[in-house]
């Protein structure tokens, strides 16, 4: 990680306290976000996760060129965002006590070395080692321009985080789309040309690191706040709480690592379809979950987080048990209401762990991101070798029936909005 941590003393109000708090100072809600800001993490979250989707979206040239079976496909996956769910949790506590401004773009310089990797690699371990560097660059971005985005709300959290997140997942809907442009027709060592989105990332992250250095510079020196949550609930409820909220991640991430890693083998396997139009197809899923992640955050601002966690992890139940009973039409159209209705959770998620435990802004963003991330990648490993035992269509058949876990959510608390 490049860039040097800012020691900031004090704290300030609803979470966003520097130095222990992992903060600095808060935005005046009244002046609304720091669009420009946001924007610009937006856009480097598109950067970001558009090197990201790189993985995913090559893997039948992968294993058509590296002989892999499912398995050896489920686990580059398995690297990838394990390393990331590791490693995010550790980042995000550390620079909740020492901000590092820089260690966004450093993140993002990471990933760059590792896309020169699968670029040039020739063996299995050199593209599990490429995954690897990836994962460590995703670690190092996510936590940091998590917080950077609260502290740009304005007191608009959750549409701060839905700008964020959207960005994320436009950069995974457009990377399939490149994949099949570039990389099919032309063969592995063309990813190298995506060096230059990771290049544009690193020039964008560099600016936002300086706002956010001059932001810690100006925090404004205070008496430490109490230790109490300002939630009003107890520990344990807390707790409770973001025992709850992983377990939607769970089955939300799960879920969607079948569509990541397989949905383009279940249609040409099924349906018949060629490469380039399996991409197409993915395309049009991951399309519809950047768009259900830019609603869910500014839905959870008007009405509160707890009504649009439960409708989006439940309400993709109906679709998901249909899906693997219908014919190719149907079977791409589904797939429009279930990334809507499913996408829209994360940003409401976060927001409410963020409330739950203000003041650990880093932390929340490490966890929950590094937990989404381990929860895709052992989703990957396993459904691949379920998809080596029974079939892949087996896999979308017994994955319907996870969105039954949002059940869960009638036990999380109804939390005041952040003022």
């Amino acid at each position: 990680m490049s860039g040097q941590g800012i020691e900031v003393a004090g704290a300030l109000p609803a979470g966003e306290r520097p130095a222990a708090a992992g903060a600095a100072t808060a935005r005046d809600p009244a002046s609304g976000p720091a669009l420009a800001i946001l924007a610009g993490l937006s856009l480097s979250h598109l950067l970001n996760d558009l090197v990201q989707s790189l993985l995913p979206a090559i893997y039948p040239l992968l294993k058509a060129r590296f002989a892999l079976d499912f398995g050896q496909v489920g686990l580059i996956t398995f690297v990838f965002q394990v390393t990331a769910s590791i490693l995010q949790p550790v980042v995000g506590l550390y620079t909740d006590r020492r901000p590092l401004p820089f260690s966004l773009a450093g993140g993002m310089t990471m990933s760059l070395v590792g896309l020169v990797a699968l670029a040039t690699a020739s063996a299995y371990p050199a593209l599990l080692l490429a995954a690897g560097l990836i994962g460590i660059g995703s670690a190092v971005f996510h936590p940091e321009a998590s917080r950077v985005a609260r502290l740009a709300a304005g007191g608009r959290y959750g549409l701060a985080q839905s700008m964020f997140q959207v960005g994320g997942n436009a950069g995974t809907a457009l990377g399939p789309l490149l994949a099949a442009a570039l990389v099919v027709p032309h063969g592995q060592a063309s990813v190298a040309w995506f060096t230059l989105a990771a290049l544009a990332g690193i020039a964008v992250l560099s600016a936002v690191g300086r706002w956010y250095r001059a932001r810690l510079r100006t925090a404004v020196a205070r008496p430490r706040a109490g230790g109490g949550a300002e939630n009003g609930l107890t520990r344990l409820r807390v707790g409770t709480s973001v025992a709850v909220l992983l377990a939607l991640i769970f089955s939300k991430y799960f879920y969607m690592a079948s569509f990541s890693s397989y949905y383009t083998f279940y249609l040409i396997d099924r349906f018949g379809v060629s490469v380039v139009q399996s991409q197409l197809y993915l395309f049009v899923f991951l399309g519809s979950v950047a768009a259900g992640t830019i609603l869910g955050g500014p839905i959870g601002d008007r009405i509160g987080r707890k009504p649009v966690i439960w409708g989006s992890i439940l309400g993709v139940l109906p679709f998901a048990l249909a899906l693997p009973h219908v014919g190719l039409g149907w079977t791409v159209a589904l797939t429009v209401p279930i990334g809507l209705i499913l996408a829209s959770a994360m940003p409401a998620i976060l927001v409410f762990a963020q409330e739950l435990l203000p003041g650990r802004i880093g932390l929340v963003g490490g966890l929950f991101f590094g937990f989404a991330f381990g929860m895709g990648g052992l989703g990957a490993a396993v459904l691949g070798e379920v998809a080596d035992r029974t079939g892949i269509a087996f896999v979308y058949g017994l994955c319907a029936y996870l969105p039954l876990i949002g059940l869960l959510a009638v036990f999380l608390p109804r939390l005041r909005p952040a003022a």
